[in-house]
């Protein structure tokens, strides 16, 4: 008898009862520096994934110095009143840990994934950075120099400059939001250790931060451990920093960036819509996602599979700064790509695709297919620390409460066709969208101006 025939053949498991799920609640605290602290006991996810938030935000930037924040963020973990740069980096690595920090539009983000059986250590490490971190000259310097080094790679991504130049078109000169994220090259030059420093002790305190901790605390005393590393950074108290209204020029109109010869046009479609904190941002979500979301949404049924064009066009709502009293506001954009000669027709095509969506609307099968994408993969969407961790993070720095995210699923599943069609049609009106196209102005310029979606500039790619 053969090893297989010998084998003892058993019946297919069945199925198991599905579970509900929602998003996890956090448990909120506070230690007593003034740091807010959110908890969120996941069983099974040992390495665990700590977020800090703090408030620095780039409209707090010093005139003319434009990336100071991101020079900041980058310099945390170069070096301590207790270790250099190398050891920092070293005792990191000995943990089995990783962690980066970035800054952008709310604020400054320090983000740590380590095992859970070394946080004790690591925590230690990022308290040491934020009570006192060393901004040394050279490695400011260094840092400076590597960032004037990756602008000019920036303005040579097509991406990245259609990103830069819509900001530039959407917002006022005088707006932060108009200029890139990380600074210019004027701007990251001007950049020293005492300026980093400055803005530091201008804006980095415990009263004004917020620390999320996620993962498996089984056997941790976390209290104890957050009170032994973060709680030992102390800080002044400092009064509420107003924050300015967003305000944008959404007018219809085209500009191109030119780049001559490029075989492809990179297209960024955008204007400024509703924040989180609004009531349509749920029908927004889902009608958005049938427009643009994945790849069986309209545009690249169209554009893609149809037509060719592309090889993917995307519809998406990025918030950019959230506030309840209405001065927040996302980005709604479409972005892709396609190749020069189909620039004027893809951008036609797109239009009809808007057009459709106003007089028609969506149909119940794109709803449910929106849902089901949207609400039936989020648990696996959830599935490490750092997921669960970087939204709760995100909560904390657009004002939502604790159980937005559960409450955004809920009122997503239950979100009719009508109402996401209405969203997606105000979020994306024909006569409102400001159209940014990168690529050869001496091919794309006429067939774009005979499309009559708004007055057509050119600009140079820098």
């Amino acid at each position: 008898m053969t090893e297989l025939a010998q084998m003892e053949f058993r019946p297919r498991p069945e199925a198991g009862e599905p579970r509900p799920w929602a998003f996890p609640a956090p448990e909120r605290a506070g230690l007593g520096n003034g740091l807010t602290v959110l908890r969120c006991h996941r069983p099974g996810q040992q390495v665990v994934a700590v977020e800090v938030l703090l408030d620095a935000p780039l409209d707090a930037e010093p005139a003319g110095l434009d990336g100071v924040a991101t020079i900041m963020a980058r310099a945390f973990s170069e070096g301590t009143d207790k270790h250099t740069a190398e050891e920092f980096a070293a005792e990191l690595e000995r943990c089995g840990a990783t962690l980066d920090a970035h800054a952008d539009h709310p604020g400054v983000r320090i983000s740590l994934e380590v095992p859970a059986s070394r946080l004790a250590k690591a925590l230690g490490l990022v308290a040491d950075a934020l009570r006192a971190p060393a901004f040394a000259d050279s490695e400011v310097e260094r840092l400076v120099r590597n960032r004037l080094d990756e602008i000019p790679h920036e303005l040579a991504n097509p991406a990245r400059r259609a990103a830069k130049e819509l900001s530039r078109q959407l917002f006022p000169a005088t707006s932060r939001m108009s200029r890139p994220r990380q600074g210019t090259e004027e701007t990251v030059a001007g950049i020293d250790a005492a300026a980093v420093r400055a803005f530091y002790e201008r804006h980095v305190r415990p009263a004004t931060a917020t620390a999320v901790v996620v993962g498996d605390l089984s056997g941790i005393d976390l209290d104890a451990l957050l009170g032994d590393t973060l709680g030992s950074w102390t800080g002044s108290s400092v009064a509420p920093r107003p924050v300015p209204p967003v305000t944008a020029d959404d007018t219809g109109r085209v500009v191109v960036v030119d780049r001559p010869g490029a075989v492809q046009t990179q297209l960024l479609i955008g204007r400024i819509g509703p924040d989180r904190h609004d009531r349509v941002w749920p029908a927004q979500v889902l009608g958005t996602y049938c427009l643009g979301g994945t790849l069986t949404s309209r545009l690249d049924r169209v554009l893609r599979e149809e037509k060719g064009y592309t090889y993917g066009v995307r519809a998406f709502g990025q918030v950019l700064r959230s506030a309840p009293d209405g001065t927040g506001a996302a980005m709604l954009a479409i972005s892709g790509s396609v190749d020069t000669p189909n620039t004027g027709p893809a951008l036609q095509d797109l239009w009809t695709v808007l057009r459709t969506l106003a007089a028609e609307g969506l149909t119940d099968a794109e709803r449910d297919v929106a849902v089901q994408n949207l609400v039936g993969v989020a648990p696996l969407k959830y599935e490490t620390a750092a997921a669960v961790a970087g939204t709760l993070a995100d909560q904390v720095e657009q004002h939502l409460p604790d159980d937005y995210q559960a409450t955004l699923y809920r009122q997503l599943a239950t979100t009719g066709t009508v109402e996401a069609t209405a969203a997606a049609v105000s979020a994306f009106p024909v006569d409102r969208l400001v159209t940014v196209l990168v690529g050869d102005a001496a091919q794309i310029k006429e067939p774009v101006e005979a499309l009559g979606i708004g007055e057509v500039t050119v600009v140079a790619a820098e």
